[in-house]
């Protein structure tokens, strides 16, 4: 606390209108099992950034439906998995884990996208009645998708944008989170992804806010070290929950209302 008071002026953050309030979020890391060759029980496939884009890609490239009818990403495959909700969530998030089976842990991370906008496929459910907005969660969407199987797909492309994975160094420590948009592993609870457009990478910032679906409060210094293409705004900020299922059900249900002051050094 004397470091900080010492060497950082702290400054409230509001937004161009002076709203002192915002939408907090959360994300995680999937764990999820998976295969390097397609079998009968892991069929969907996670791609790498498609080697012809390296030399000439195109602005905006194909949607995502466009991409999965096309056969362009053929060979591009770095795993598979057997969920494709699950799979789509994992491109959301950025990155993810694989468990294959030989027990061996494959960290996927973020590799680039087709340049497409994103439009999230809660708000179509949302928007034909399918889901409330109690269930418009990772965890409401997953259970439509198991009652509505053959318009999982139909649901997915709702959304143009498709992000590409590539493989991560394995890490000695299996505690510590994937690389955020700083360079440096995320923190459970600790790190955030915020618009640069607002707030600078590497700075401290303080969240006041609630935990998920309840008014206990949230309150605690957090680090700015990640982004994302959802993260738009000063009074906003997405809170990096950790890594496999418990995460999960923090991030998928996380869309609290908060403050936020960041720490600038004097």
């Amino acid at each position: 606390r004397k470091y900080f008071e010492s060497n950082f002026q702290v400054y409230e953050i509001r937004t161009s209108s002076g709203n002192d309030t915002g939408l907090i979020t959360g994300y995680y890391e999937p764990v999820m099992n998976g295969s390097l060759t397609r079998t009968s029980t892991y069929n969907v496939p996670l791609y790498s950034y498609p080697s012809a884009w390296r030399k000439s890609k195109p602005n905006p490239g194909p949607t995502r439906a466009e991409l999965m009818s096309s056969g362009v990403l053929n060979g591009s495959e770095i795993a598979w998995v057997q969920d494709p909700v699950a799979a789509a969530s994992m491109q959301i998030q950025g990155s993810g884990k694989i468990r294959l089976e030989d027990g061996r842990i494959l960290r996927l991370g973020f590799a680039g996208t087709n340049d497409q906008p994103f439009k999230s496929f809660a708000q179509w459910l949302l928007d034909r009645g399918e889901i409330t907005r109690a269930t418009a969660t990772m965890q409401g969407i997953q259970a439509w998708a198991k009652k509505n199987p053959n318009r999982v797909q139909e649901m997915l492309n709702a959304n143009p944008r498709y992000v590409f994975f590539r493989e991560m160094p394995a890490s000695p420590d299996a505690n510590i989170g994937p690389i955020g948009a700083l360079g440096v592993p995320l923190t459970s609870e600790r790190s955030i992804a915020i618009d640069t457009k607002a707030l600078p990478l590497g700075a401290p910032v303080y969240i006041a806010t609630t935990y998920p679906l309840t008014q206990k409060p949230l309150q605690r210094l957090m680090m700015a070290q990640d982004t994302g293409t959802a993260i738009v705004g000063a009074v906003r900020a997405d809170f990096y929950w950790g890594t496999g299922d418990q995460a999960g059900e923090y991030a998928g249900r996380m869309k609290q209302q908060g403050r936020m002051w960041v720490f600038m050094p004097r």
